[in-house]
């Protein structure tokens, strides 16, 4: 059996100001740092074996903070398990993208990544990692679009229209290729 936790890096700045961030490097701001030093001590309670994460700043700053609680030096980057990209979206918020684009902006070209290409891409890194650490517990440090597109696949009928919260935990068991989940969107940690 494998376990895999996937977790949403720490609050930043732009979460906060309901600014769209993709692919823009933003760092954790100092409530995001206490969030993931709370999920480590939360999962230090249980065994995990390595720590993936994005290269985007936020993220992997929220993996190595877990990670050093966990007491894991094996923390590994993975550019595929990035934020999905906004595009010209980028640090804007609702109300700017409504008076920019109007209603309708999610329908027009503004340079976004496709949901195809998102689910190509994380699929093809859960697909070596399950190759590469079968029976392993690993935990995977993401962004909150990102994770939403592989539960879309993973876990259909688990997927709300609620946003993901900061350092919310969604672990699955995997026995045969078959995708169990144990827990969703948990931030128990944080109350």
């Amino acid at each position: 059996m494998t376990r895999i936790a996937l977790i949403r890096h720490g609050s930043t700045a732009w979460n906060k100001e309901g600014k769209m961030q993709g692919s823009t490097d933003i760092a954790l701001d100092n409530e995001g740092l206490e969030q993931a030093r709370k999920l480590g001590i939360r999962l230090s309670d249980e065994s995990w074996d390595i720590v993936y994460t994005s290269h985007l700043s936020r993220a992997k700053r929220t993996g190595e903070i877990i990670a050093a609680e966990l007491g894991i030096e094996d923390v590994r980057e993975d550019k595929r398990i990035m934020e999905v990209s906004g595009g010209q979206t980028e640090g804007t918020t609702e109300a700017d993208r409504i008076a920019k684009w109007g209603t309708g902006w999610r329908q027009l070209e503004l340079g976004m990544e496709t949901e195809q290409a998102v689910l190509t891409r994380g699929m093809a890194f859960l697909d070596d990692l399950m190759q590469e650490h079968a029976g392993k517990h690993i935990v995977i440090v993401s962004h909150g679009s990102f994770i939403r597109h592989l539960l879309k696949k993973l876990a259909p009928s688990l997927v709300q229209d609620s946003n993901l919260k900061n350092t919310s935990v969604t672990r699955f068991t995997v026995n045969d290729d078959v995708w169990e989940c144990e827990l969703y969107n948990c931030t128990a940690h944080l109350v």
